[in-house]
């Protein structure tokens, strides 16, 4: 572990950009970026345009580290260059902002309210692979639905094994039981997955050292004991289908949170921008989401 990234997490004012969209969300994102499905008609095609969108993104002077503390990729990101240099070097040589990996490989079937994590077969050789291009951590998601207590104790542990089995490779998992903001039992969740939460904190060694990525909460503020664990080195809030505009809002009422957008982030650039449209969009939505984080 970098301790000098370690600290820049602990401390540092700013955000986590998630540019992590993969498989089935690509074209989403793209198509919001301008570009539709026509455009390409190979997958390869398809994560070329998205490589080409994160790196535009990163390159603008807007992305900077005086905003943002870190950036979510996607593995095929990982393994490409911006400039002729692998993006997390780029990102921390030039930028100075961590990189974290995600390493899920998308969701079960729903199954007591929840949608656990699939088998990530190749988890040694994934982890080798962010620690040769010097990541400082990883990124794994489930989905909580309903307020069913066997589901969401599965969600948290299922969590909570890969994590462990991510710091025991030496990177900070960012763990990410997230709890879907339509649910008609959001708040009854919540409780149920932070007292799942608390046990699985209490049951880690004393040096292991995770990150939390939850849904903005229903009752402001109640994730506030989560950030004070010495465990824990930040909790991070995603956006969750809000508007950046609802999330920011929501985000600065929680005062320990800060934010790890992904959709909202790039709200409004597109691909036909010129340069100077792009940079002031993208400055825009970047101070907007730095002032609700550091409320």
């Amino acid at each position: 572990m970098n301790e000098q990234q370690l600290t820049r997490m602990t401390s540092g004012k700013g955000f986590i950009a998630a540019l992590d969209q993969s498989g089935g969300s690509t074209p989403k994102a793209l198509k919001a970026y301008g570009i539709e499905e026509t455009s390409y008609d190979t997958d390869e095609a398809m994560f070329d345009l998205v490589h080409e969108m994160r790196s535009r993104i990163i390159k603008s002077p807007a992305f900077n580290s005086e905003h943002i503390l870190g950036a979510i990729l996607f593995e095929g990101t990982m393994l490409r260059e911006i400039d002729g240099v692998p993006t997390a070097d780029y990102l921390w040589n030039k930028k100075g902002i961590l990189s974290f990996l995600k390493i899920d490989k998308g969701l079960c079937e729903e199954e007591n309210g929840v949608q656990l994590m699939k088998p990530i077969p190749n988890l040694s050789e994934m982890l080798e692979e962010a620690n040769r291009h010097h990541i400082f951590g990883t990124k794994e998601r489930s989905l909580i639905k309903l307020a069913n207590p066997k589901g969401i104790k599965e969600v948290v542990a299922q969590q909570f094994e890969l994590g462990k089995q991510v710091a025991a490779a030496g990177l900070v998992p960012i763990i990410e039981p997230e709890i879907d903001i339509f649910s008609p039992e959001k708040e009854e969740a919540e409780k149920m997955m932070k007292e799942e939460i608390i046990k699985q904190l209490a049951a880690l060694e004393h040096h292991v050292k995770v990150m939390l990525k939850l849904s903005i909460p229903t009752i402001d503020n109640y994730y506030e004991d989560l950030a004070n664990d010495p465990h824990v080195v930040r909790v991070v809030a995603l956006s969750g289908g809000y508007s950046r505009k609802d999330a920011n809002e929501k985000l600065a009422r929680n005062h320990q949170l800060i934010a790890s957008f992904s959709r909202a982030l790039a709200e409004g650039l597109t691909h036909q921008q010129t340069a100077e449209e792009f940079d002031h969009t993208l400055e825009e939505s970047i101070s907007a989401i730095y002032k609700a984080s550091i409320s």
